[in-house]
Order: structure tokens, then sequence, then C-alpha cells
């Protein structure tokens, strides 16, 4: 079996790549198992757990452990403490920020207890408030990483176009009351894609050493309601910048109110100055929906 086979071992089929559908610009993206990155690797009598998370994050200060604040990570550490006595410590997939939401987040965490595997999101739930869910567990290999050994993340990001969203909804949108030009909106998204230089999209604060990000698909979705409209862009990308998702939906936003031209949205690309895009959106509007690692068969030429 090859190295990467046994690192994606265990997870269903839904969270691989298929061969046929990594891009070019993918496969230069994966990262081999000889990387230099502080993986970390199971110790001998642990096995190495991945937990599949959907949470709701507007009342949460994100995933990341903090001394002094609620996290995602820091509310399943101690939930996973209280089932086995033992702590542990989460590695997730997407640090996401505060107010931010998630259907399929994987996070992975070593650990020498025997629970069954069907047994684990049993034990979880129960001990979580309802604004997080374990939907999943899954066994994978010693040195398998939810954070570098992912290829590949889809963000939505949900406005509600209309005076006042539904109190059920209200949560996981964005309001925009005044009307968006939603066929310019759509115009301006191939502007995104591709491999690019994604400063002019990219929040003061961010750690990594590159602005060059690759984005494989972007489609905005409308739902017409009698009292609004619903709209999803939803972007796929093999990774994302410090609130780069909340910028291009802030820039999309400006060009459906017209207050800038489709077509610019490639010349603030080029111009790497954040100043030229549009606004950050809130927090409350995105969602971390999907996530994927390459799958075995592509290393094998299958």
């Amino acid at each position: 079996m090859s190295d990467l086979a046994c690192k994606v071992r265990g997870l269903p089929p839904e969270f691989l790549v298929p061969e046929a559908e990594l891009l070019p610009e993918l496969r230069r993206l994966v990262v081999p198992s000889s990387e230099s990155r502080d993986r970390g690797r199971a110790a001998p009598g642990q096995r190495r757990l991945a937990l599949l998370l959907a949470f709701d994050g507007t009342d949460w200060a994100g995933w990341q452990l903090q001394e002094n604040a609620r996290s995602i990570q820091g509310e399943l550490e101690a939930a996973w403490r209280r089932v086995t006595g033992s702590p542990i410590r989460l590695t997730g997939c997407s640090r996401t920020d505060a107010g931010v939401h998630a259907r399929c987040h994987l996070s992975h965490f070593d650990s020498a207890a025997r629970i069954p595997l069907e047994r684990i999101p049993l034990a979880l739930n129960a001990q979580l408030p309802p604004s997080i869910t374990v939907r999943a567990a899954y066994e994978v290999a010693p040195d398998f990483h939810a954070r570098f050994d992912c290829i590949e993340k889809t963000y939505a990001y949900q406005i509600w176009n209309g005076p006042k969203p539904s109190p059920f909804e209200g949560r996981w949108l964005a309001t925009e009351p005044l009307p968006l030009d939603t066929a310019d909106m759509r115009l301006a998204l191939p502007c995104l894609l591709g491999t690019h230089d994604f400063t002019s999209f990219r929040a003061a604060g961010s750690e990594t050493k590159t602005s060059v990000r690759t984005l494989t698909a972007a489609r905005l979705e409308v739902e017409a309601r009698p009292d609004g409209r619903l709209l999803r862009l939803i972007v796929t990308g093999s990774g994302f910048l410090y609130n780069m998702m909340r910028i291009i939906a802030g820039t999309l936003v400006a060009v459906g109110r017209g207050e800038l031209e489709p077509l610019a949205v490639a010349t603030i690309m080029h111009a790497r100055d954040r100043r030229l895009a549009g606004k950050t959106m809130p927090p409350g509007g995105l969602i971390l929906e999907r996530i994927r690692y390459r799958s075995p068969a592509a290393d094998n030429g299958g």
C-alpha cells in the first residue's frame, strides 16, 4: 500500500478526490509524504482518530483553542476528557474564525482509548452543546494530518437579499437589503478562477508566507422567495487566506450594487491592493461545506 493510501485509510469515498477530478494545479499542490512539516505520528499503543464535525459557530470564538474564550476545539477536547478521563489535542482541517459555521469539518487526534468507532459520536454528542455535532469518527493512518493532507475546500457564503431574513435562518446569513444584480455578479466569477496572488482579498494579520492560491470552481445560486432572495456563493479551492472568502463575497456584493464593474474584479486581483476590493462581510454568512483529500488511486496511477 502506498504512503498516500495509508494516510487516507479509513476515510469514506466522499472525502477523496479521484484522479479524473484532480486538476493539474492541485496535483502540484499535493503534500508529499516526505514533507518537512511537523505532522507528528501516533505513538505505539495509540490510534490516530478523525472526527467529522458540524457546528453553528455563532456563539463560539472560532475553532482554535483560546485561553479566555470558548472555542469549538476546546469544547471537544473537554468532552473527550469527560468521556475517557484522558486529555487529547485536536488538529483541525481549518481554523475557522469566530462566528463561522461548518457542515463538514475534519480534525484528528491520538488516543489510547479503545472506544469502538461507532460509539464515539454517541459518547461525545451526549457531552456537547446543541451547536456542535460529531457526525462520524474514523481510524486513520498514524501520520494522517487533517490540515496538511487536505487538498480541496469548499466554502459557501449566504446572503439574504431582502428587508429581513427569517428568524429561523438569520444566524447563518448576511443581509443585504438593496437589490443585487446577480447577472453581473455571475459575470465576475471567472475572474477569480485559476492560480492567482490573492493579496487584494486577504485581511491584515495573516501569517501565511504566500498569498498565491488556486480556485477551481465558483458559482452563485439564487433562490427566489416571496419576501426576498437567498444567494449562495459557493467557491472551491486548494486553500483560502485569512478572511479571503468574506472579502470575495463583499467584492461581489459591490458588483451587484453597481459600485464595481464585473471585470473590475480581475483588475483588483492584479493590483494586489486590499483597499480596492469590497468590504469584509460578516462571519455569520460563511459555512465550510466540504473538505477533500487525494484518493489513493491517484497515487497508484489507477
